[in-house]
């Protein structure tokens, strides 16, 4: 194998993954040097990354196209750029390079999002975006998102969340689940209802454990789909659902909502900072 040009080399990696030539890359002296090569890591990137530095706002997006390939992939793993004006967020998957995206509040349809009675407009510096939504008060939630499947990685399971926080004086999520689907505009949907308070979450689900049989019962962890988790960046999120992005099919628009209107309680605290489409765990 060292008698291999390095070029040779470096086009073997280049099908394999990013984890891969990370591994490849202490072979040897040649295989290092073709592993870290450009050619590599740009098999990597998606192929109109490109495209989306040079729409991006965030302000290291110039130097990111002066960087190394290899810098550049990690680089847009751990920092997500901004695109569309601000409206939505970029980045990749670290271990299968695939594309990731957030859709910022500014850019959801939230019901009554303009009127001040029921909703706030504000910055807060642990937000990725300019402006989050914070609910005021209301009794009708309704929050869509959409986005092309074609800005999605084709073959592809994805998973929605809702990107949100509660204040400390929020109310009306309490015991109080939500309806939230993903689905094709046009097409079908996948719909289920969730919690979006975490400690009555948690407390409903144990409660529905001292219901049921000793054969039968679980932790609440084990659903933890329908309760939200705590991030790395210390927003909570909330499952919405998965969808396939098919290979080679025709462009759609994928739609995620959050709904609560049929109970008409009162809710407030509620702060949105975006909806967020990345790979599936495991796929």
């Amino acid at each position: 194998m060292e008698l291999l040009p390095e070029g040779c080399i470096a086009n073997a990696i280049s099908f394999t993954t990013p984890r891969d030539a990370c591994r490849l890359s202490s072979v040897s002296t040649i295989f290092k040097s073709a592993a870290e090569s450009d050619a590599v890591w740009e098999s990597f990137l998606p192929p109109d990354y490109s495209t989306l530095l040079s729409s991006s706002s965030s302000s290291s997006s110039s130097s990111l196209r002066s960087s190394s390939k290899k810098e550049l992939y990690f680089s847009l793993c751990h920092n997500p750029i901004l695109i569309d004006e601000g409206k939505k967020s970029f980045s990749l998957d670290k271990q299968s390079g695939k594309k990731c995206y957030m859709i910022s509040a500014r850019d959801l349809l939230i019901v009554w999002g303009n009127t001040p009675t029921y909703w706030s407009w504000t910055s807060i510096p642990e937000a990725r975006f300019p402006e989050v939504a914070e609910l005021i008060c209301v009794c009708w939630l309704e929050i869509r998102g959409k986005i092309s499947t074609r800005s999605l990685s084709p073959g592809t399971l994805y998973t929605a969340y809702l990107v949100y926080k509660l204040t400390a004086g929020s109310f009306g999520f309490e015991y109080q689940p939500v309806v939230v689907s993903v689905g094709l505009v046009s097409g079908e949907s996948q719909t289920r209802t969730v919690y979006l308070e975490e400690e009555i979450g948690l407390r409903q689900g144990y409660h529905g454990l001292l219901n049921r049989s000793s054969s039968q019962a679980s932790t609440p962890k084990e659903n933890d789909g329908y309760f939200p988790k705590e991030r790395k960046d210390e927003w909570l999120e909330i499952e919405l659902g998965d969808f396939f992005n098919e290979e080679d099919v025709e462009d759609g628009e994928l739609e995620m909502s959050v709904l609560e209107l049929a109970c008409g309680h009162w809710k407030c605290g509620l702060v949105i900072q975006g909806i967020e489409i990345r790979p599936k765990l495991g796929k």
